[in-house]
């Protein structure tokens, strides 16, 4: 059975200023989302399930369904705050959403093969697809959470227009995560790349410390694993109006209590997105200069 890709495609784009996942990069008005599918399809995925809300259902029927579903199947689920298992109550005040693996538990009931979880916003380059597509497929009965992460290098990763977090990696010495923390601020200083701790002072990073980009690779087992751990999540902050329960999270508790292992799959493509207005130029040059290339088509759907 071909692996499934979920795309997170929930979020806002507060910093960005619009609804970034449907923003127009390509020569042919293709979004940054029409690469990743471009290559999942090339590296021998079957299907596309996008996570989205429902206030802009209609826009992403418009730019995604009708355009995609002559080369994949395409389903897509929503994620709102109400979405919690019954018995759950959360404060009528919050507006933020539950976060990334929150997301990915909305897609319980449409996914029922290995998949791998990109973000909607990110380029992740073809190479990576490929890397992910043949995980999946190798995996056995006997490796149903045995996951997986594509692991970019730090200096792979970082806008020219501002700070980024980045969830920096620790593993063992078969390649197996131990830890994936999450760091904010991470940016260019002139003495290197690094980010603040909680003191203020700076903490530099080898540029060749493996990242996680969110692009993870899981079984349905996992879906299993985290809907206990989200419903102990939302009891302990049912009325908070920020906490979030995210992927890394999720991982840790996973890995700390040995339910399942993660293997990082190293890649050295070069990450780009539009975490800022000011990224558009480059993302749009950067395929540009793919295209020429010949590593993408001029017009991706036909």
């Amino acid at each position: 059975m071909k692996p499934t890709l979920l795309v997170l495609a929930a979020g806002m784009g507060s910093r960005y200023g619009s609804l970034k996942q449907i923003d127009p990069v390509g020569p042919s008005g293709e979004t940054i989302i029409d690469y990743s599918i471009y290559d999942a399809i090339r590296a021998g995925f079957g299907k596309v399930v996008f996570i989205i809300r429902k206030s802009f259902e209609q826009d992403f029927k418009d730019i995604f369904i009708s355009k995609l579903q002559p080369y994949i199947p395409v389903e897509y689920v929503f994620q709102e705050i109400e979405n919690v298992p019954d018995g759950l109550t959360v404060s009528p005040e919050r507006t933020k959403p539950w976060g990334t693996a929150h997301a990915i538990l909305m897609a319980k009931d449409v996914i029922h093969e290995p998949f791998a979880v990109i973000n909607g916003d990110d380029f992740y380059g073809s190479g990576a697809f490929q890397t992910m597509a043949d995980y999946l497929n190798a995996l056995t009965t006997t490796t149903q959470t045995q996951y997986s992460l594509v692991g970019y290098k730090v200096g792979n990763t970082l806008s020219d227009h501002g700070t980024v977090s980045r969830g920096v990696c620790q593993e063992d010495k078969n390649g197996f995560l131990i830890s994936v923390t999450e760091r904010t601020n991470i940016q260019y200083f002139n003495e290197g790349i690094a980010y603040q701790d909680g003191d203020d002072s700076l903490v530099f990073l080898n540029p060749e410390t493996p990242v996680s980009m969110n692009f993870w690779g899981f079984t349905p087992e996992y879906f299993k694993q985290t809907e206990a751990m989200f419903i102990d999540f939302v009891k302990a902050n049912s009325d908070s109006l920020k906490a979030e329960f995210y992927i890394p999270t999720a991982i840790d508790n996973l890995i700390n209590s040995a339910s399942a292992r993660v293997k990082v799959l190293r890649s050295d493509a070069k990450w780009f997105g539009v975490t800022y207005k000011e990224d558009k130029p480059l993302v749009i040059e950067k395929l540009a200069q793919l295209i020429k290339a010949g590593v993408y088509p001029a017009k991706l759907w036909k």
